[in-house]
This record gives C-alpha cells, sequence and structure tokens, in this order.
C-alpha cells in the first residue's frame, strides 16, 4: 500500500475519517453510500491476544456501526499482499476474537474500479456546505426545462 494518509469527510459521521493509503480511502467512501451504515471509525481499539506461542498486536483499520446496531471490523490489505502467506495471517488471526465478541469481521481487499469513480464523482454531490442552500434554490427557480447552460 502506497502511504497516502489523509482525512476523509465522511457525511455519514459527520467528521472526518483518517485513512493511510489510497485503498484505505475507497473504504469510508464507500460506507458513506452504503445505508445499514450509521458511522464509519478509523483505528478504533488495539487488541492484544495470545496466538499460539507469543502474544500479538493489531490495530484495525475501521470499524463500521450498522443500523443495526450490528458492528464490523475490517482491515484493508491489497489483493495482491494475501498472496504471500505472512501476510495473510497478520489481518486473518483478529477475526476470532472479534468474532467471539459477536462482531462482524471484514478483510477488503477493494472493490470493482468502475463503481469506485461513480461512488468518487457522487460524493462531491454528498457535502450540504459545497453549493449554499439559498444559491440552490435560486439555481432551480431560474432554471429552464431544456434549456442549455453555456
Amino acid at each position: 500500500m502506497t502511504h497516502y494518509s489523509g482525512r476523509y469527510p465522511s457525511v455519514t459521521t459527520g467528521g472526518h475519517v483518517v485513512h493511510e493509503s489510497r485503498l484505505e480511502l475507497d473504504r469510508p467512501l464507500l460506507a458513506d453510500f452504503e445505508p445499514e451504515v450509521r458511522g464509519t471509525f478509523a483505528q478504533p481499539c488495539r487488541l492484544a491476544a495470545r496466538v499460539r506461542d507469543r502474544v500479538r498486536h493489531h490495530v484495525p483499520d475501521f470499524l463500521l456501526v450498522m443500523r443495526s446496531e450490528t458492528v464490523r471490523v475490517v482491515n484493508v490489505k491489497p489483493a495482491d499482499r494475501l498472496q504471500d502467506p505472512e501476510i495473510v495471517q497478520a489481518p486473518a488471526w483478529p477475526g476470532e476474537p472479534f468474532r467471539q465478541h459477536g462482531w462482524e469481521y471484514e478483510i477488503w481487499s477493494g472493490a470493482d474500479r468502475v463503481l469506485l469513480e461513480n461512488v468518487r464523482f457522487l460524493a462531491a454531490y454528498r457535502r450540504p456546505a459545497v453549493v449554499p442552500e439559498a444559491e440552490v434554490e435560486q439555481a432551480w427557480e431560474q432554471a429552464v426545462h431544456g434549456e442549455e447552460l453555456a
């Protein structure tokens, strides 16, 4: 994952969700368009557990809170890195403690390119402060059906 840290302005959450790569940015972006998602939170906790003979630590990438009150923990890993057996173990082991807690667990590796392009385009228009509401109303009042804008 190329590091591309930033803060995604989530409409669903009403605040910023931090991300550490372009791939990580895509998951909260899509969550904003999932009607069942009520909240998206970055790096929500630090998990420590004994796995075989050693203590392991893990910080998941995201926690999604669903309208059904279900919680989904998400780890983002590029699909090509999931071919490496050592890399596969890192995001896999935390799933068991989270599931035991009654939470869902997801290892996310991206989505269809066309879907992401469309969602990125539409995301710009979900921001209430992009254009003041009074100006939107004024534009609608002045628009004539069938008129071409130059």
